[in-house]
């Protein structure tokens, strides 16, 4: 136990210091990086994959993984999209689209509970079925003409802070509650430590996990409604590559992709380092292809880092 946490100590000191290089790093290399205006925009990125790594945090640590992620938060958003032009109100609308959230979550549930599907494949299934409904829904088209009040969500300040980061702030809020002061968030880390011990003691696995991915749809869908917000239109292509920059934010973070072990405060700073070296990649012109490249090698050190202290 002492060695453990001592690991743990070395771990959230180590991410620190990374996350303090790379600032450092782009800092040199870039004036327009360390700027009240670029800081804030960094924030404002980070809070849409930000939101989604709350519930991801829930999903891995149970010992699963939620793929569809960014096909939920799709066809969320042009679900949304199609309701605001059709003259249904934002302020029925937005409920309307985190319960259809809530719904594709719950399938997940139902596929891993019920039909005994891995998580794996479960919700790289769905993954595939909600893009592709997102599609038909469109023709591939995107969906414009919404309410100017609807901007403020995605585009608005509270004074000089973004919307999005008070947003980010909250769901982390009620993050820590739900893990840290209720039954539901020791469940979670008991079925990640022992999934059949947890039987045993009583714990109703599979609601929790049905409730587990439905907070995954929700803020998946939460998710879409900020990004719609923000780019102002419904693309059908929104959110390609989303879980990739959830998961890798997650298991950077410290969350073990063997279930069991992790912890928000470390998931914050997994968002960080993912946003700070997006944005950099930006500012230095680095292509798209290459920022790929770097994305996949730090998910593989950050997964490789997770077994060798399993191990």
């Amino acid at each position: 136990m002492k060695n453990k946490k001592i690991n743990d100590k070395v771990f959230d000191y180590g991410i620190v210091a990374f996350l303090i290089c790379l600032v450092a790093i782009f800092s040199v290399t870039s004036e327009h990086f360390f700027t009240f205006t670029n800081i804030t925009n960094i924030l404002r990125q980070i809070s849409i994959v930000g939101i989604s790594t709350v519930a991801m945090t829930m999903v891995i640590i149970t010992g699963g993984i939620d793929l569809s992620v960014g096909a939920i938060l799709a066809l969320s958003s042009i679900m949304l999209a199609k309701m605001l032009t059709s003259g249904i109100n934002m302020y029925l609308a937005i409920p309307i689209t985190l319960v259809l959230g809530i719904i594709m979550g719950l399938f997940n549930g139902f596929l891993i509970n019920k039909a005994k599907i891995s998580p794996l494949i479960s919700t790289l299934g769905t993954m595939t079925i909600f893009r592709g409904i997102t599609y038909i829904i469109t023709s591939g088209l995107p969906i414009y003409g919404f309410p100017k009040e609807f901007s403020f969500i995605g585009q608005g300040y509270i004074g000089k802070i973004p919307v999005p980061v008070f947003i980010l702030i909250g769901v982390y809020i009620l993050g820590f509650i739900i893990l840290y002061m209720t039954k539901f968030g020791v469940y979670v880390y008991g079925i990640g430590g022992s999934e059949k011990a947890s039987l045993l003691s009583g714990v109703k696995v599979n609601l929790i996990k049905y409730k587990v991915y439905a907070i995954s749809g929700f803020l998946a869908a939460l998710a879409g409604v900020v990004s719609l917000s923000r780019i102002n239109s419904g693309v059908p292509n929104t959110g390609t590559g989303f879980e990739l920059d959830v998961v890798t934010a997650v298991v950077l973070g410290g969350v073990s992709v063997n279930g069991g072990v992790g912890k928000l405060s470390g998931v914050i700073m997994g968002c960080l380092i993912i946003g700070v070296l997006s944005n950099g990649m930006i500012l230095l012109n680095i292509g798209e292809y290459y920022q790929m490249v770097v994305k996949g090698a730090v998910l593989l050190i950050a997964v490789g880092i997770d077994n060798y202290t399993k191990k």
